[in-house]
């Protein structure tokens, strides 16, 4: 008898996850170079959710082929709850009620969690540097931070970022290189400006226009596409292959940008005055 023959059929598994009370049973991937993610979050989301769990590991590869031959499915984990056959984790996560993103689904969490955290790294430098709390030099330090962070996302995979931005920035779709210089030049206009906030540096002039010069192009183009043309896109203002809409988000960005190098330049006109 090979391990195989000891796989629990469907039957087995029902019966596995009845009983009194709350029980599930789950079978999920163990193996020594392999332990399945999915499998623990699983277990994990069923425990939190009251269930008495019946855990059972497939440590071969025998075993997850036979599991998967014999439940007629075509990976694992799979979770049986009261009975019933319930799938993989995010079958999982439905039966629970939560929301799982298809892959065309938009979502916002992206902006969100780079928004929130440069949000608070301008808070640290402010309380570091800073007497009080001065509301526009905290807006200065939250947009410069927020500049480099998104140009950093973008820098991860600047290929599959550029074939998100030539869907409609003017530019770059009559110059592609520009779309492989764009996160270069928003890290050195954010960079630059962190440098220099609080300063009537003549500086300013190598940094303000970079951000006023590609946050008018960015503003234009999504505005052109978005609100003239009408078009469903995705931005590429987080990089390659996220799932943020193209919109509203992306404007902002674009013309906080332009504000931040205007503001830049009228602090300089004001210092040098």
């Amino acid at each position: 008898m090979t391990s195989s023959d000891l796989i629990d059929g469907p039957d087995t598994a029902r019966a596995k996850s009845q009983g009194s009370g709350k029980r599930a049973a789950l079978y999920r991937m163990v193996m020594p170079g392999h332990l399945c993610p999915f499998g623990l979050k699983s277990k994990a989301l069923l425990q939190r959710k009251g269930y008495r769990v019946e855990d059972t590991l497939l440590t071969t590869r025998e075993e997850v082929e036979a599991f998967k031959a014999a439940h007629g499915v075509e990976t694992t984990p799979i979770t049986y709850i009261e009975g019933e056959k319930i799938g993989g984790f995010d079958r999982l996560k439905q039966h629970f009620g939560y929301r799982v993103l298809g892959e065309d689904d938009t979502s916002y969490t992206p902006i969100i969690a780079i928004f929130g955290a440069t949000a608070l790294m301008a808070l640290a430098v402010i309380v570091n540097l800073y007497d009080g709390f001065p509301v526009l030099t905290w807006l200065k330090w939250f947009f410069a931070i927020s500049m480099v962070v998104l140009a950093v996302q973008k820098l991860q995979d600047v290929g599959s970022f550029v074939n998100g931005f030539l869907g409609y920035d003017l530019l770059a779709r009559r110059y592609v290189p520009y779309g492989y210089a764009y996160p270069f030049l928003e890290l050195y206009a954010g960079v630059g400006m962190m440098a220099l906030i609080g300063t009537a540096s003549p500086l300013i002039w190598l940094v303000a226009p970079v951000g006023i010069f590609i946050g008018t192009v960015g503003a234009i183009s999504v505005i052109k596409a978005v609100y003239v043309e009408k078009r469903d896109l995705k931005c590429a203002c987080v990089g390659g292959g996220s799932n943020v809409p193209l919109g509203v988000i992306s404007l902002t960005e674009n013309l906080i940008m332009v504000g931040m190098g205007v503001w830049m330049l009228a602090l300089w006109a004001a210092g040098a005055g």
